[in-house]
């Protein structure tokens, strides 16, 4: 029988043993200097004390990523900091701050054995930073009230914004009595949200009851009252207000100023602006917003030049004032003006302005400027910005460019879809037209009455008769749209060029709503183009009953009379036209020269009569064509 021994472990194998366990009975790592003086004092009740200046606080505020703050928050919980109000409430202010770390800091906060108001208000604050008003709510009830934590006064108007952002007035009046039961009526501070949150709201008497209820004010609060009238329309009051302020600031004379634009009061407005003391840029946007909504060109450039500085708002409201009035001309002008000054940087409201005019005016090539300089911009267009792109290409002919700006739209509308509907349309591909609204159909939004006007618009350009009554149809039937006066214009558009007078008649006499001078203007020209001269004497005279100042309808009537050889009647259409006061406006045609187009126009010292030589030539050419067939 064998015995094993054990080996015996040498003094300088046992040696080493023990210097590899050293290290495990050190304590754990500290983030800070370890100095006695530095650590958390102990209050007469035994609790830890703790200053910002603290060095694990000092740490907390420099984090940069999850992991450094994890770290100081297993620190905090080791030296049992962490439910110090101080460290709890500096720990969730800091995951806020990111915004996006918002869930976290409910999580850290459910651990909490005494949260306080801060805690809650930061949280709460942080949701409504994100524009999520409705967990905002859920928290304020869930954990604040359900922990029977203890509001202050910044608790309430943050309360009151979250309720004026859900629009609820069930909740502001709920916020409201909550204020009255806790006591913080007359702080001012949350006085002044809740005469913001009832004006957002619409509840004005409300308002006027918070604001009458303490003679204490401040320029925020007659400024909220103000502002909430103007907002909605009371202006009269607004104003009654405005002068019985003791002081105003920049605020309140802008918000007043908006008052008037807003009704379109510009003498008032205009009075207002000359009086302030002091001008800021708003205050110049506000007034140049205001001749440029009722459409006055020249003041409102005038005003632009004065301008001692301008922002990009300035030129939006400029160059979208052109586009308005349709002087795309000076819209691209004022565009370059911009780009060279390099005062302002053009963001997406300036370039869709831009783009509009480029589509109306046919500058292709200035759209595909404005294309490379939103790819060489790294500009990231949006649904409206993508959407005037592909309809400047679209209106400029380049379909295959408007088709590749479509196809690399993340999200599109309605209108991205129906401006590709209307190009296809209004260039003759009436086949490509409608398969791009099967194609909407089957994988866009829903389509609307507008729509539906692409649709039948590109029937017409195409002579689609039959795929014209089907979709007028389709729209009624399927998508439940009542048909308004564009698509029944349409339908006389599209059965006129047909040459199915009767039927195009028929259609305007069978209309739920009373025929407009459009529609009746649409039949008219069919029946010109088809030599209906006897419908057309008699829809030139009921156009001439509906607009007596167009002077489309006369010269139309004019020409069926001249086509007919009946000369004294083209006489006394004439003396009619020169005894109301009408003149035709010479013809003009746009031309591309140089840089802008230009407007070439063609005058002549009698339109009428030339009018007259045309039809008598184009008679003559007809009979010589009917001569010749004969023979």
């Amino acid at each position: 029988m064998t015995v094993k021994l054990k080996p015996r472990i040498s003094s300088h194998s046992l040696e080493k043993l023990l210097k590899s366990l050293k290290p495990l009975s050190k304590s754990s790592p500290r983030l800070w200097k370890d100095r006695d003086d530095e650590l958390p004092e102990v209050d007469d009740q035994g609790l830890r004390t703790l200053t910002l200046s603290h060095p694990i606080l000092r740490t907390l505020e420099s984090c940069t990523s999850a992991r450094e703050f994890n770290q100081v928050h297993t620190q905090l919980i080791v030296y049992g900091l962490f439910q110090h109000p101080l460290a709890a409430g500096r720990a969730v202010k800091k995951l806020c701050a990111s915004l996006y770390a918002v869930h976290h800091a409910v999580l850290l906060f459910a651990s909490l054995e005494e949260p306080d108001a801060f805690i809650c208000n930061t949280i709460i604050r942080s949701y409504v930073n994100l524009n999520d008003p409705c967990s905002a709510l859920k928290f304020y009830y869930q954990e604040m009230v359900g922990k029977w934590v203890m509001p202050n006064h910044y608790t309430f108007p943050l309360l009151a914004k979250v309720c004026a952002e859900l629009g609820s007035v069930r909740e502001g009046e709920k916020t409201h009595s909550r204020v009255v039961k806790f006591g913080f009526e007359l702080d001012l501070f949350v006085r002044n949200s809740l005469i913001h949150m009832y004006s957002v709201l619409g509840r004005f008497g409300d308002a006027r009851l918070v604001f009458d209820a303490s003679s204490e004010a401040d320029l925020v609060t007659w400024n909220s009252m103000i502002d909430g009238y103007v907002k909605n329309g009371e202006v009269g009051v607004a104003r009654e207000l405005f002068d019985e302020m003791p002081e105003r600031d920049v605020f309140s004379w802008n918000s007043m100023i908006a008052g008037y634009v807003g009704i379109e009061n510009m003498e008032e407005a205009k009075e207002l602006f000359e009086q302030m003391p002091i001008r800021d840029v708003v205050s110049w946007n506000c007034v140049i917003d205001g001749y440029a909504r009722v459409g006055n060109v020249s003041v409102a450039h005038k005003l632009f030049d004065l301008m001692p500085s301008r922002n990009v708002v300035s030129w939006n409201t400029m160059l979208a004032l052109y586009v308005r009035v349709k002087d795309y001309c000076a819209c691209l002008r004022l565009f370059d003006t911009m780009i060279e000054g390099r005062e302002a940087m053009p963001n997406e409201a300036t370039l869709v302005s831009v783009l509009t005019a480029c589509a109306n005016f046919g500058r292709l090539d200035r759209g595909k400027w404005i294309h490379l300089y939103i790819e060489t911009n790294r500009i990231k267009p949006d649904v409206l910005l993508s959407t005037a792109l592909l309809t400047m290409y679209a209106k400029c002919g380049a379909m295959d460019l408007a088709r590749d700006v479509f196809e690399a739209m993340p999200r599109r509308s309605v209108v991205s879809w129906n401006s590709m509907i209307m190009g296809y349309g209004m260039h003759g591909h009436g086949e490509k037209a409608l398969e791009m609204f099967l194609e909407m159909e089957k994988r866009g939004p829903m389509p609307n009455d507008a729509t539906f006007v692409c649709v039948l618009s590109a029937c017409t350009h195409a002579g689609m008769v039959l795929e014209g009554w089907w979709y007028f149809d389709l729209m009624h039937r399927v998508y439940e749209i009542e048909p308004k006066v564009e698509h029944y214009g349409c339908m006389v558009d599209l059965l006129g060029r047909a040459g199915l007078m009767k039927d195009s008649e028929e259609l305007i006499r069978k209309m739920p709503m009373e025929a407009g001078p459009a529609l009746w203007g649409a039949l008219l020209s069919a029946c010109r183009i088809h030599s209906n001269f006897e419908l057309g004497e008699v829809v030139a005279k009921r156009l001439i009953e509906l607009e007596p100042r167009d002077i489309g309808p006369y010269v139309l009537l004019s020409n069926i009379y001249a086509a007919k050889g009946k000369w004294d009647d083209v006489e006394n259409v004439r003396k009619m036209m020169k005894e109301k006061g009408l003149q035709k406006e010479a013809g003009f045609s746009l031309v591309n020269s140089g840089e802008f187009g230009s407007e070439v126009t063609v005058e002549s010292g009698s339109v009428h009569r030339k009018s007259m030589v045309y039809s008598m030539l184009s008679e003559m050419g007809a009979q010589m064509k009917l001569s010749c067939m004969m023979g």
